[in-house]
């Protein structure tokens, strides 16, 4: 087989592929080979080439007994690190049997697999600490606190606002859950929008009052209808009003507006654009490409004080992309923050 065939062969192959020859020598390489390994490999010896030491003992234990093997290779790309899981086969050339190697980038599945890591981790650190603080309680009033009135009505009190935060937690947990379930089933049933708002400004009314906040609504219609979930819409604004409230500071006023616009670029086509913005100290701007992660928080501990499970945004987000729209964040320390929710207004092409 000549060298034009053996690398025919290799661009036909999706994967980067490299062929070693039976001297150990590379016999041929396709363009994504090059682009992962550099250029002038052809003709060198593997080893020159790859330079990690799994991969090449996978490759001289496939020229021994010629059965395939796997094994992982380690890049860097574009300032990423990235994974390839190598499968290394012998096949038969002219020149005898010669090892095939094909390079499959399975970052994203690393990635996923860190994400599931970290996320079992958060969780149970979030719980184990209210769990500590209750068991520990509970000793204390089964024993030296027993008959102490004074002391068991301030563990109560203090047993109550923990197993809260568990159920605050938990909750916040199930709503993300259920909305990464749906995410890609986009709504088509129409909603009014300006409904959902006044709905949610009146039921976070108490939680307004208490914080000494107001929040106003400016809007110029009495309707606006686009496609959407009014039960996930409605928990994504609260999340949003809840949010200034804690964070915006006693006496904050917050500001929600709604326009419409008939061709956004982000959406290629009609949306509807729900501002909340508060008068708070605002976020250094290195947070914010970070506040959507779940258990993500500027401040851990005041976020605790305050009830917050570090869930909010990242609901927020899910929710968002499910109605296949966008949320953009703008804030500045010491300038008050500013949340947009940007919404189609049409209905996708496949809607019944």
């Amino acid at each position: 087989m000549t060298e034009g065939h053996i690398n025919t062969l290799l661009e036909a192959i999706p994967l980067p592929s490299v062929l070693i020859g039976r001297d150990e020598r590379i016999q041929g390489a396709n363009a994504r080979a090059v682009v992962l390994l550099g250029q002038g490999i052809q003709g060198r010896h593997f080893i020159t080439a790859i330079r990690q030491p799994a991969v090449l003992d996978t490759i001289e234990a496939c020229f021994n007994d010629h059965n395939p093997r796997q094994s992982r290779y380690l890049s860097s790309q574009d300032a990423q690190d990235t994974t390839f899981q190598v499968t290394c086969s012998a096949v038969e050339t002219d020149e005898g049997i010669s090892v095939l190697l094909c390079f499959e980038d399975i970052t994203p599945l690393e990635q996923v697999g860190q994400m599931r890591r970290d996320f079992v981790a958060n969780v149970s650190h979030e719980l184990r600490s209210p769990l500590t603080a209750l068991l520990g309680f509970i000793e204390t009033l089964q024993g030296p606190a027993r008959n102490d009135p004074a002391a068991t009505d301030r563990f109560l009190s203090t047993m109550q606002n923990e197993a809260s935060r568990m159920e605050r937690l938990v909750r916040d947990l199930l709503s993300l859950s259920r909305v990464e379930a749906q995410e890609r089933v986009r709504p088509t049933k129409p909603i009014d929008l300006v409904a959902i708002l006044r709905t949610v400004i009146h039921a976070n009314a108490p939680l307004l009052k208490d914080a000494g906040v107001t929040c106003t609504l400016e809007v110029d219609m009495d309707n606006l209808e686009l496609p959407g979930d009014a039960d996930q819409l409605q928990q994504v604004f609260t999340n949003l009003i809840e949010n200034a409230v804690k964070y915006g500071g006693s006496n904050n006023a917050i500001r929600m507006s709604i326009h419409v616009e008939d061709d956004h670029p982000a959406l290629r086509g009609p949306c509807a654009i729900v501002t909340v913005a508060d008068q708070g100290p605002g976020i250094d701007p290195v947070h914010i490409p970070r506040l959507t992660e779940r258990f993500y928080r500027i401040d851990n501990h005041r976020s605790r004080e305050m009830g917050g499970t570090g869930l909010g945004l990242a609901i927020v987000k899910h929710v968002v992309s499910r109605h296949r729209g966008r949320l953009k964040i703008q804030s500045e320390s010491g300038q008050g923050s500013q949340f947009q929710v940007i919404l189609p207004r049409e209905l996708p092409l496949d809607a019944s």
